[in-house]
């Protein structure tokens, strides 16, 4: 019986140890054989308080078996604190393999357990973690990511489908794909977590990549190759994609391709413009770049786009 004990200190975020403990517990039930073992951990034990205030009873680190190391996560300056630090490098040193849910990287990278590794975490946070922990690689795109047994996830839900990922791993996709309709989720949900992530509101530290950003907000139908946003940004290219890559996470060439598609949908869903009109408008020189942007980011073609928000505010009017 494979052994999975999810990590959990003060604050943590509850969704983050629910969800991925009801995938585990979901693919014994359905296969009937005992697959997992399930157990909650803590630095020293007993009732842990989540960031809601729900208690969750835990046993101490000291007292732990286990083959899979689940890091949950919650508020980074909770976690970070070096009582936990030190009990989730002392439980990694038992674990087979190892993993985290959202923020819970930031306790993965303050234990060096991700050096030299491709990580995620909610994007909200990814720019962060990559400041803090330069040795990392951060992909603020990914669902979840496994780089040589150290598996990461992006924010809360995604810890779903990293433990589905883990029940393919370990059992196959038959098993995974099953445990997915039982609790109704998707067993590879489409696109990146950028679909959630929306770069026309992020904030970048420094005065220079905010003036960059502007620059491209307000070019988006002309050519913008990293020398133009350089120059926008009085920096060298080299040193602007450095900048840029640090403080967003994201390459410029990415976020243009993303700016266009956030302003794109907007007028996919204000008005009856043909795609061909939009494609052109907003600079991706014809539909079907526009289209592999899209099903890229979305992980759905513009058409499609287009009618789910249609039919979304179709039942909103509906039901209001």
């Amino acid at each position: 019986m494979h052994r999975v004990g999810f990590f959990v200190f003060p604050d943590h975020q509850i969704l983050d140890l629910a969800g991925p403990f009801a995938v585990f517990e979901t693919a014994a039930r359905l296969s009937g054989r005992p697959l997992y073992a399930l157990g909650t951990l803590s630095r020293a034990g007993g009732l842990v308080a989540s960031r809601g205030g729900v208690p969750v009873a835990t046993k101490a680190v000291d007292r732990a078996h286990l083959d899979t190391l689940v890091v949950c996560g919650g508020e980074v300056a909770s976690m970070l604190k070096p009582g936990e630090v030190e009990a989730v490098a002392r439980l990694a040193r038992r674990a087979s393999r190892i993993a985290s849910v959202c923020t819970g990287a930031f306790l993965l990278a303050e234990a060096g357990l991700l050096d030299g590794r491709r990580a995620t975490t909610h994007w909200r946070t990814a720019h962060r973690l990559q400041q803090s922990y330069p040795t990392v690689e951060v992909d603020a795109d990914r669902i979840f990511i496994g780089d040589r047994g150290v598996w990461t996830s992006a924010g809360v839900t995604a810890g779903i489908d990293l433990a589905l990922a883990l029940i393919e791993a370990d059992h196959g996709p038959d098993l995974a794909r099953q445990v997915a309709r039982e609790l109704v989720v998707y067993h590879r949900r489409a696109g990146g977590q950028s679909q959630f992530a929306p770069i026309s509101q992020m904030e970048p530290e420094s005065d220079r990549i905010r003036l960059a950003l502007a620059f491209a907000r307000d070019h988006l139908h002309e050519d913008l190759p990293i020398e133009r946003l350089a120059d926008a940004a009085h920096l060298s290219v080299r040193q602007f994609g450095r900048v840029f890559r640090r403080e967003t996470g994201e390459t410029p060439a990415k976020a243009v391709e993303r700016l266009r598609v956030e302003a794109a949908r907007v007028r996919l869903q204000e008005g009856a413009e043909p795609i061909e009109v939009i494609a052109q408008a907003l600079g991706f020189t014809d539909p079907e770049r526009m289209r592999r942007a899209f099903v890229k980011l979305f992980g759905m073609s513009p058409q499609a786009v287009r009618r789910l928000d249609r039919s979304h505010a179709c039942q909103t009017e509906t039901t209001s």
